[in-house]
C-alpha cells in the first residue's frame, strides 16, 4: 500500500520533491540555491556559450525552452538556469512566449530610457544617435535612467517606435510626486509614472505631509509603472507652490545644480589669475577708444557672452562680433569641461538660472563687463551696401565694453523715446546703435528675400514677488533692439560654419533638415481646412512656409498657423554634417556666439582655435561627434525641463485669479474640451463635462459643433471664459464659457 503524503511536512506544503539519485531538484528557488553553491563561474561561462551558439543559429527565431533545455542543458541544471539568468539581465537573449531569442540576430538593441511621461517614453540608443518612442504600454514599468533591451517596431509621425523587452540594469533615481489620500490611505500621485496612486512603503513617516510635493525612490518593481512601490525620500514643501514644483522637476531631470568642489576651485583660481601679460601680447588689440565695443543685453544678464562693434566702410559696412573666449579657460580634458558637457547648456525658467558653467567664469572672468579688459574671440565681418556677407576673418583678441547695453534702453534710444539720462548713458554708442539698426533693416530684407519663414512663438515672461510666487505673466515681445543683435549673431554664426566647411574642419553644425514629407502634407491637409492659401508642399522649400504665414497675417487664425506651422518642421540640432538650416533659409550655420551658455559654441571655438594656430585638435572628428550628440541630448532635456517649469508658474497665476473673467482665443479643440489661450500667454481648458449640456461633435481640432444651440467654436475664435481651476501640481488650468 502506497503511503500517504504528511501534508503538515514542509516539502509537502511547498510542492519541493526530495532531489533524486543524480541530485536533481525541481524547483527553480532550489535551482538557484543549490547553484549559488556549487555552480563555478567557469561552468555558468561553459553553458552560456552553449546556449548563445545555438541561439545565434536560430537566425532571430525564437528557441522553445524545451528545445533549448534539451539541446543545451545536458546534466549542469543548475549551470544551466544561472547562464540563462546572466544572459537575459544582461540583454544577450530575450524571453518570449514562444521560447528565447539571440537578442541582436532578432534585431533588438541596447538603450537607456531617457524620458517618460504618463503614458508614453523615450529611450536613446547606446549610441545616443537614435531615440526611439515608446508607448506607455510597452515600457514594462521601466523608469528614466534604466538599461534597457529594446525592440524597434517601426516609425510613428517619423520619430523610430519600440518596445521594452528587459530591464537590464535598474535605476535608482528619484521621482517626483504629490502625497494625497486616498480613501484614508496615504499615497504617492507621481507626476509622471502613471494616473494612479502608488503604495508608500513608509506612509507612516509622512502622515501629516498630505498635500506635499515629494521626492521618492522606487524599491519595488512591477511588471507596469502603476505596480511599483515608493519610499518617499523628502517634501520640498506644498504642492501649490510652483518654486516647490518646480524643484522636484529639476531633480527628478537629473540636471546637476550644484557644482562639485573640484570643478568650482579650479574656476576660481582661474578668475583670480586674470590676465597674463604675455596673453594680452598675443592678441589683436580692439581696446583703441575710436573702435566701439559694447554689449546689449536683458536687464538682469550676468553672463555677457556677445559684444559688438560696427563702422560704415565705402563698400557698406564692418561689422565687428566679439564673443568671451571660454575655450581659453575651459580646456579639453579638464574638470570643468567634463562638467560642462555633461551639462550641455544653461537652463533658464522664470528668474531661475542653472548654469553650464560656475559663476566665476560665468558671471565674472568670461563675461563682457564693461570698463574691463577680457579676453574675446572676434568675427571680423565685411558687408557689402546691401548687407550681404562678402568676406571674414576669425581672431583671437582683447577687448574693452564701453557701456552695458539693455534692450528696452536701446529700444527706447532708437524710437525716440530715450530720456536725457538714457540719451546720456548711451551717447558714446548712439551713432553705432543707429549703424546697427540701418544694417537690421537690410538684414531683415535679405531674410524675407531669400525665403526664410519667420514663426511667432509664444514665449513668456514671469514677474515674480519677494517670495518667489508668479504675480504676472506677459508675452516676451522683440522689438529694434532684439533684432539687431539677433541678426549680428547670425552673421557671426554663418561666417563661422562657412570657414569651417570651406577648410574641411570636423565641426558641429547647427542644422534644421527639412520638414518630412508626411508632415509637410499633413500641413497642407490642416491649411486646406482652415481655408488658409498655401503653395504646394510636396517637395517644401523655406519660401513655401513663409508664404503661408504671410497669407495668415491677417486672419484670426495667425497664432493658430504659426503652431501649426512650426509643430510641421523637423527640430534643429547638432550635426558634424552641413546640411544647412531650413528655418533660417542658410546653407551654412552653426553655433559660435554663445559659448558661457551653450556647449556646441565652446567645441566649436576649441576647433577654430586650433585651425587658427596652424595645429590640429586631438581626436577631432569624435570630439566634434561628441560635442553633437551632447548638445542636442542635453539642449532637449532643457527645453521640456523649461516648458514644465513654466506651466507650473502659469498655473500659480492663475490660481490667485478663480473666478475672474477674460477673454482669450480658442486654441485647440478636442473630444475632451477646448484649450484657450489667453493674451498673457496663460492656456487652459474647458472641460467638455463643464459645458452647458448638449450633444457636441468635433473634428479634434479645428472646430467643435453643439447639435442643440447650434453654437460652433473653431479655432482661433474669441471666447470669454472664467478661470475656475489650476492645479499647480501638474501646471493644469481649467476654464468654463463665461455667461453671455
Amino acid at each position: 500500500m502506497a503511503k500517504r503524503k504528511n501534508a503538515h511536512h514542509p516539502k509537502a506544503r511547498s510542492g519541493m520533491k526530495k532531489p533524486d539519485r543524480r541530485g536533481a531538484v525541481r524547483s527553480k528557488k532550489e535551482y538557484d540555491e543549490k547553484a549559488e553553491v556549487q555552480v563555478s563561474e567557469e561552468q555558468i561561462e561553459h553553458f552560456a556559450n552553449r546556449i548563445t551558439t545555438f541561439l545565434r543559429k536560430a537566425n532571430g527565431r525564437p528557441v522553445s525552452r524545451a528545445d533549448l533545455a534539451s539541446k543545451c542543458r545536458g546534466k549542469g541544471q543548475a549551470a544551466y538556469l544561472r547562464a540563462l539568468k546572466k544572459l537575459i539581465t544582461g540583454g544577450t537573449i530575450a524571453e518570449r512566449r514562444s521560447g528565447y531569442v539571440y537578442a541582436e540576430a532578432a534585431g533588438m538593441l541596447r538603450a537607456v530610457i531617457s524620458r517618460i511621461s504618463r503614458t508614453f517614453g523615450f529611450a536613446k540608443s547606446e549610441s545616443g544617435e537614435t531615440e526611439y518612442f515608446i508607448p506607455g504600454r510597452e515600457l514594462k514599468g521601466a523608469m528614466p535612467g534604466d538599461v534597457v533591451l529594446i525592440q524597434p517596431t517601426g516609425e510613428r509621425d517619423g520619430t523610430p517606435e519600440a518596445a521594452v523587452q528587459t530591464v537590464i540594469v535598474p535605476s535608482t533615481v528619484q521621482t517626483s510626486g504629490m502625497l494625497i489620500e486616498d480613501e484614508g490611505e496615504l499615497r504617492f500621485l507621481p507626476d509622471t509614472l502613471c494616473r494612479r496612486t502608488l503604495e508608500i512603503e513608509n506612509a507612516a513617516d509622512w502622515l501629516t505631509h498630505a498635500g506635499d510635493k515629494v521626492l521618492a525612490t522606487v524599491t519595488k518593481r512591477g511588471d507596469r509603472h502603476s505596480e511599483h512601490v515608493v519610499r518617499v525620500d523628502v517634501s520640498l514643501g506644498s504642492a501649490d507652490s510652483a518654486k516647490a514644483c518646480s524643484e522636484a522637476l529639476v531633480t527628478v531631470s537629473g540636471v546637476p545644480t550644484e557644482f562639485p568642489p573640484d570643478v568650482l576651485a579650479e574656476a576660481e583660481r582661474l578668475e583670480a589669475a586674470g590676465i597674463p601679460e604675455d596673453e594680452l601680447r598675443n592678441r589683436l588689440d580692439l581696446r583703441d577708444p575710436e573702435d566701439i565695443i559694447f554689449t546689449i543685453d536683458g536687464w538682469d544678464a550676468k553672463d555677457l557672452d556677445d559684444a559688438i562693434s560696427i563702422a560704415k566702410t565705402d563698400s557698406g559696412y564692418r561689422l565687428g562680433v566679439h564673443i568671451a573666449d571660454v575655450s581659453h579657460y575651459v580646456t579639453q580634458d579638464s574638470l570643468l569641461d567634463a562638467e560642462a558637457i555633461s551639462r550641455g547648456t544653461s537652463i533658464y525658467y522664470a528668474d531661475q538660472v542653472i548654469p553650464m558653467l560656475p559663476k566665476a567664469l560665468s558671471n565674472g572672468i568670461c563675461s563682457l563687463h564693461p570698463d574691463v579688459d577680457r579676453l574675446a574671440f572676434s568675427a571680423l565681418l565685411e558687408l557689402d551696401k546691401a548687407g550681404e556677407l562678402r568676406s571674414w576673418r576669425f581672431e583671437k583678441t582683447v577687448i574693452r565694453s564701453a557701456v552695458k547695453g539693455v534692450y528696452r534702453e536701446v529700444n527706447a534710444i532708437l524710437d525716440g523715446t530715450a530720456s536725457p539720462e538714457l540719451e546720456e548713458k548711451y551717447a558714446a554708442v548712439k551713432e553705432s546703435l543707429l549703424l546697427l539698426n540701418e544694417l537690421r533693416e537690410l538684414r531683415l530684407a535679405a531674410r524675407k528675400q531669400r525665403g526664410a519663414p519667420s514663426i511667432e512663438a509664444e514665449e513668456s515672461a514671469f514677474q515674480l514677488d519677494e517670495n518667489g510666487i508668479c504675480t504676472e505673466i506677459r508675452p516676451r515681445t522683440r522689438a529694434a533692439g532684439e533684432e539687431l543683435i539677433e541678426e549680428c549673431m547670425l552673421l557671426a554664426n554663418e561666417a563661422a560654419a562657412r570657414l569651417a566647411k570651406d577648410a574641411h574642419l570636423p565641426f558641429v553644425y547647427r542644422v534644421h533638415a527639412k520638414p518630412p514629407e508626411e508632415k509637410a502634407l499633413r500641413l497642407a491637409e490642416v491649411l486646406n481646412r482652415l481655408d488658409i492659401p498655401h503653395p504646394a508642399l510636396d517637395d517644401p522649400k523655406p519660401k513655401d512656409y513663409a508664404q503661408i504665414l504671410a497669407n495668415a497675417a491677417d486672419s484670426p487664425l495667425k497664432p493658430a498657423v504659426h503652431q501649426i506651422v512650426l509643430r510641421s518642421m523637423s527640430k534643429a540640432d547638432y550635426e558634424t554634417d552641413p546640411i544647412g538650416h531650413f528655418g533660417l533659409a542658410l546653407a551654412d550655420y552653426t553655433h559660435f556666439t554663445s559659448p558661457i551658455r551653450r556647449y556646441p559654441d565652446l567645441a566649436i571655438h576649441r576647433i577654430l582655435t586650433a585651425h587658427l594656430e596652424g595645429r590640429k585638435l586631438e581626436n577631432a572628428r569624435q570630439f566634434a561627434h561628441d560635442a553633437a550628440i551632447a548638445g542636442s541630448s542635453t539642449e532637449q532635456r532643457a527645453m521640456q525641463l523649461e516648458r514644465d517649469c513654466d506651466d507650473r508658474y502659469r498655473a500659480e497665476w492663475a490660481k490667485q485669479h478663480i473666478g475672474e473673467e477674460a477673454e482669450g482665443a480658442v486654441s485647440g479643440l478636442t473630444d475632451f474640451g477646448i484649450y484657450v489661450m489667453l493674451p498673457n500667454t496663460a492656456e487652459g481648458m474647458i472641460p467638455l463635462d463643464s459645458m452647458p449640456a448638449d450633444e457636441y461633435t468635433t473634428d479634434g481640432f479645428f472646430t467643435m459643433h453643439a447639435a442643440g444651440s447650434g453654437r460652433t467654436f473653431t479655432l482661433g475664435m474669441p471666447v470669454r471664459i472664467v478661470i475656475t481651476r489650476a492645479d499647480v501640481n501638474s501646471g493644469n488650468i481649467d476654464f468654463a464659457l463665461a455667461e453671455a
